[in-house]
C-alpha cells in the first residue's frame, strides 16, 4: 500500500512539473475546451471549430473567446473596450481550424456561421477561389450592418 502511495505521488509530481513548460507565448491564443467555454458576448458554447475568435487584451493578457467574429467585433464595440485598437484577435480558419490573425485574414460572406453574421476567415493559401475576399474592416463593418438590420426587426433602438 505505501509503495502504491509513493507512485502515485510520484506520478502526480511528474505530471504537474511536465506542464511547466507549456504556458502560451503572451498574445497568442489560449486553448478552447470546446463544447464547454462560452462565447464572451452572447453566453453560447463554443463548438464550432471553423469560426470561433479570441481577443488577447494586450496590458493584461487575458483572453476573451468567441464562438463567432461576429460576436468578437460586436463585442469591442458595445463594451467600449479602451484598448481595443491594441488588442491581438485571433480567427480559426474555415478550412483548417489553425488560429489566425484576425487582422491579416481574409473573410467571405457566404458562410452558415452560429450567430448568422456569415463571414469565415482563411489564410491566403486556404482562401476559396472565386469568392469576393473581405478585408478586417470590411468584415467588421459587414457584421454591424447585420446586427443594425436585426436589432431594428427586433424593435430595438440604438443607444
Amino acid at each position: 500500500m505505501r509503495n502504491l502511495l509513493i507512485s502515485l505521488l510520484f506520478l502526480s509530481a511528474l505530471g504537474t512539473l511536465s506542464g511547466c513548460g507549456q504556458s502560451r507565448q503572451k498574445g497568442t491564443p489560449v486553448k478552447v475546451h470546446w463544447d464547454r467555454d462560452m462565447c464572451e458576448r452572447c453566453k453560447m458554447v463554443l463548438s464550432e471549430r471553423k469560426y470561433a475568435a479570441e481577443i488577447i487584451d494586450p496590458k493584461t493578457d487575458k483572453a476573451y473567446t468567441f464562438d463567432d467574429i461576429g460576436c468578437a467585433v460586436l463585442w469591442l464595440e458595445e463594451e467600449k473596450i479602451p484598448w481595443a485598437k491594441e488588442a491581438k484577435i485571433w480567427v480559426t480558419d474555415a478550412k483548417t481550424g489553425q488560429w489566425l490573425d484576425a487582422r491579416k485574414a481574409k473573410y467571405t460572406d457566404d458562410s452558415i456561421t452560429p450567430m448568422a453574421y456569415g463571414v469565415a476567415a482563411f489564410s491566403e493559401a486556404t482562401f476559396p477561389k472565386g469568392h469576393k475576399a473581405l478585408n478586417f474592416d470590411q468584415m467588421a463593418d459587414l457584421v454591424k450592418k447585420i446586427e443594425a438590420k436585426n436589432n431594428e426587426r427586433r424593435g430595438i433602438t440604438p443607444q
